[in-house]
């Protein structure tokens, strides 16, 4: 479709919503799921990526973050995966699912055992329903995730972001539960929770187990007081350093055992504390998550494309799949805006030769054949472009492919 010239992407992109209505920006939904695991209804906030203006393109399968704390960090996770992947070719990372878990009970759901009371941390009262993490890991793995994969495009490449208790749930999936989620976000993790349990637990697996495929990044807030540096904490006492000394102490695990395949990274934010790393951890930790996925052309190649920069996109796209481990195909958006690009100079050849390739690529998309139509219709080809429009309308009707079809019928 012509229309697809505006969405050139070597210049700009665009910021996408899920939905326009009553002058109001929509973001996502707000799903309901009855977890006879947790004995409780739970609300769900789901966003699903656009598949292209006027859903002229095929019908796409995304990866999917699960977001705990989801009422607190939906909006901004939500917002920088658009922005991030909003230019095809040049993204960060792929467009994805969204789906932000609130919470009803967050100390029941987010710590992994039992405790009493821990001064100055938690009181008896705040701990009274602690230690049901493994319960809401069950929750996710055997009735969230069946019933997101049942009701949304979802791919086979599921990401878990945690915050705090969080970021603790985080750890405790990675060390018991590792291929339930093929990558991991730790941001800013409650380590010292029960006198550090879990902070062992974590060492033994790091050192016994085979985290191959998956992937971890570890944000670190500055929490200590003071005049004091990270230095100077690990070697600390008090309870004022008792949770960044725990996530350093992690931190050294992730750097000591490395036979064990799993791919990690951590970064300390000095100018950020607990309550506002959460944005900028993420951010990073999905440029080190997807460091691949980066299609890296010059303007030279994007400019004057050809046959042979061609197939370095498909390679570059079947090493993404590779990653991924589900097949990725070229992006029928930016194909589809290379293709108009060729036209417009009147490179036919390559016009067709691109517009074939989202043909074989998506073979039940009517912006396909309305496309090469369109490539045999500026040469002179009247019966090939007939052909195609009449294609194009078999699998959908399009108002501008049936007037562009009735001219041609008539000449």
């Amino acid at each position: 479709m012509k229309k697809a010239l505006i969405l050139i992407l070597l210049v700009a992109g665009y910021f996408r919503v899920s939905a326009q209505s009553e002058n109001k920006v929509v973001i996502g939904k707000i799903d309901s799921i009855h977890s006879k695991i947790l004995g409780e209804q739970r609300k769900i906030w789901v966003y699903v990526p656009n598949d292209g203006p006027e859903g002229i393109y095929s019908k796409q399968h995304y990866p999917v973050v699960y977001l705990l704390d989801g009422d607190a960090h939906f909006y901004s996770v939500v917002g920088m995966i658009q922005q991030l992947s909003q230019v095809n070719g040049n993204s960060i990372c792929p467009e994805m699912i969204v789906v932000g878990i609130p919470n009803t009970d967050r100390t029941r759901d987010l710590t992994p055992t039992h405790i009493i009371s821990d001064p100055p941390m938690m009181d008896s009262t705040s701990s009274l329903n602690s230690g049901g993490g493994e319960k809401f890991i069950s929750f996710i793995e055997k009735e969230l995730i069946p019933h997101i994969d049942s009701l949304y495009p979802t791919a086979l490449y599921r990401m878990l972001i945690g915050h705090s208790f969080g970021g603790l749930t985080v750890v405790n999936t990675v060390v018991h539960h590792t291929n339930l989620f093929n990558a991991y976000v730790a941001i800013d993790p409650s380590m010292w929770w029960d006198h550090g349990k879990l902070l062992n637990e974590t060492k033994t697996a790091l050192a016994t187990k085979d985290f191959k495929g998956n992937s971890l990044f570890l944000g670190i807030a500055n929490t200590m007081p003071d005049g004091m540096d990270t230095l100077k904490a690990r070697t600390d006492t008090s309870l004022n350093t008792r949770h960044i000394r725990s996530i350093l102490e992690l931190n050294s695990y992730l750097n000591f055992y490395k036979q064990n395949e799993l791919k990690s990274k951590s970064k300390y934010y000095n100018e950020d504390d607990h309550g506002s790393v959460p944005l900028i951890a993420t951010y990073d930790a999905l440029h080190f998550i997807f460091d691949y996925y980066r299609l890296k052309l010059s303007m030279d190649e994007y400019i004057n494309m050809n046959k042979d920069v061609i197939s370095k996109i498909e390679k570059h796209y079947e090493n993404v799949s590779k990653k991924l481990g589900y097949t990725v195909k070229l992006p029928e958006s930016m194909v589809n805006g290379l293709g108009y690009q060729k036209l417009a100079t009147k490179n036919f050849e390559m016009a067709e030769y691109l517009f074939k390739i989202n043909i074989a690529n998506y073979p039940e998309s009517a912006n396909a054949y309305d496309s090469l139509g369109d490539s045999y219709d500026a040469k002179g080809d009247k019966e090939n472009a007939i052909l195609n429009y009449k294609k194009a309308m078999s699998i959908k009707v399009m108002p501008e492919t049936k007037v562009k079809l009735e001219k041609l019928e008539k000449k």
